[in-house]
């Protein structure tokens, strides 16, 4: 794992982690939920890197070591309205075209995994930019400060593919399980869709470690 930086449109410097892999089999850009930093991705990103997927795993504006803005302003996500945190999807752009022009990524062969926050952050960019076809999601939710999830899903296309990924117990976001069953129900039927709603697992990334399984089910679903 290397550490490195990249700076986004808006002149932010976001920290990031990139697990190289040697001739990869596809690229992935993961995104975390709040609270949380890039190293939450550490087991998977790792993972997948040994099953030949090269990733960044980002710290999101405000988040971790992306903590600046330039070399003066300190950011901090919780004192962030919701107009800033939805610039965050500029964190995944800035990921997005280093994966393209610095290590020669094909844009459809890279796929975004978030959780929480980070999901619905990962539809957008999907749903938004319909040249990346695969976005794999941990807890999204129908709105997390202003990034609302519901058009974006109606908005996938053919071609493009969504897995959705949501436990009963979920203490964070109330009737979550029920959140992604309707957006798998409005993600259209010509995109190719998938949900897994566990009875345990927690929240977003704790869903990883109380269901060992799903890192499999994760690479079957993007390497499809």
């Amino acid at each position: 794992m290397q550490k490195i930086f990249l700076t986004t449109k808006d002149g932010i410097k976001i920290a990031a982690s990139l697990y190289s892999a040697e001739s990869p089999k596809g690229w992935i850009v993961f995104s975390h939920m709040m609270p949380a930093v890039k190293e939450s991705w550490n087991d998977l990103a790792e993972w997948f890197c040994g099953a030949g997927y090269e990733s960044v795993a980002l710290d999101l504006r405000g988040h971790g070591e992306s903590a600046l803005d330039g070399l003066t302003r300190r950011l901090n996500y919780q004192k962030f309205s919701d107009a800033e945190h939805q610039k965050s999807i500029l964190d995944l752009e800035a990921a997005v075209d280093f994966l393209i022009k610095e290590r020669k990524a094909a844009a459809d062969k890279i796929s975004f995994i978030g959780a929480s926050i980070g999901a619905n952050l990962s539809l957008q960019y999907i749903s938004e930019h319909q040249e990346f076809k695969t976005t794999v999601l941990l807890s999204p939710g129908l709105n997390y400060r202003g990034i609302k999830t519901e058009l974006l899903a109606r908005n996938l296309k053919a071609g493009q593919k969504v897995f959705f990924i949501s436990s009963r117990d979920d203490r964070n976001t109330e009737n979550n399980a029920e959140e992604n069953q309707k957006l798998y129900d409005l993600t259209p039927a010509g995109a190719e869709k998938k949900i897994q709603i566990y009875e345990t697992g927690g929240h977003g990334t704790g869903i990883l470690k109380t269901q060992p399984e799903l890192a499999n089910l994760i690479k079957d679903f993007i390497s499809r």
